[in-house]
């Protein structure tokens, strides 16, 4: 018994020494933080989506106050209203948070593409990419198990006919759909007037038609036509630049599968910034 006593004795003491060694360390070791970060943190959404570009919202905060020449307005969930409680923390004038927007880089549906062969394994787009790219016939689509609507907050996506999409009136631009599709099928776009490839098949024309009837084949159709040198056939794929697009439309009618659109979504949106 007395064994036993000395035991629990040694271990109960060994316990407050440590207890007090970590309070003293807490207080003596402490770096004092700026109170603004906390200011600012509090004025961020707390969505930490990193669609601002820094590691969440703790740090987006801390480089607001730490680093000179940081912008304002760069927190798109939060947009505006976020946007004005930043700079009037700050005492600096109020910058316009630019709508952004996540578009699905296929339209490969059912109409267009075959399944081939019944997949039964866990019901996640990434379990499925990793079965043999998965169990359509076209291995850059989308695979359909909506790992993109599960992390969005805004119910903003919705499976139709085996591919994503995105209601535009309901996105925030956060992003966290773009890093969870497995086949990086999705993009943020400015919510402006876009022109934008609905493909992301990067194998030869041939092969890509043999998969999906709608998918680019790289025929170069839209990069002859396009008076402004915004688009780009690369590595079997057309690609658009966006700040030299006017959406004129030609590469449009010039596309012959129709893997060409232009997607106005502000003309659907909702949400006011």
């Amino acid at each position: 018994m007395t064994d036993i006593i000395i035991a629990a004795s040694v271990v109960a003491v060994t316990g407050l020494i440590c207890g007090l060694i970590l309070a003293l360390a807490s207080k003596f070791m402490n770096i004092a933080q700026d109170e603004r970060i906390s200011d600012i943190r509090e004025c961020l959404p707390g969505a930490n989506c990193g669609a601002c570009g820094f590691t969440g919202c703790d740090g987006y905060a801390k480089a607001i106050i730490e680093t000179e020449g940081t912008p304002t307005n760069l927190c798109t969930p939060g947009g505006a209203e976020t946007a004005r409680k930043i700079a009037g923390k700050l005492g600096v004038e109020f910058s316009e948070v630019e709508k952004k927007v996540a578009f699905v880089k296929c339209h490969g549906d059912c109409s267009a593409t075959t399944i081939k062969f019944n997949y039964e394994g866990i019901n996640t787009c990434t379990a499925a990419k990793m079965h043999f790219s998965g169990h359509w016939a076209c291995p850059h689509g989308c695979l359909g198990f909506g790992d993109c609507a599960l992390v969005c907050s805004e119910n903003a996506i919705s499976i139709k006919d085996g591919v994503a999409h995105v209601d535009p009136s309901r996105c925030i631009g956060c992003g966290l759909c773009a890093k969870t599709c497995p086949n990086a099928l999705i993009s943020i776009f400015p919510i402006t007037k876009q022109t934008i490839v609905s493909c992301s098949n990067t194998d030869k024309g041939v092969i890509a038609r043999a998969v999906c009837s709608n998918a680019c084949i790289g025929c170069k159709k839209c990069e002859k036509t396009c008076t402004e040198g915004a688009i780009k056939v690369e590595n079997n794929l057309a690609k658009i630049d966006g700040e030299k697009c006017t959406s004129c439309g030609s590469c449009v009618q010039a596309c012959p599968v129709g893997c060409i659109k232009i997607a106005d979504f502000a003309a659907v949106s909702s949400i006011q910034i």
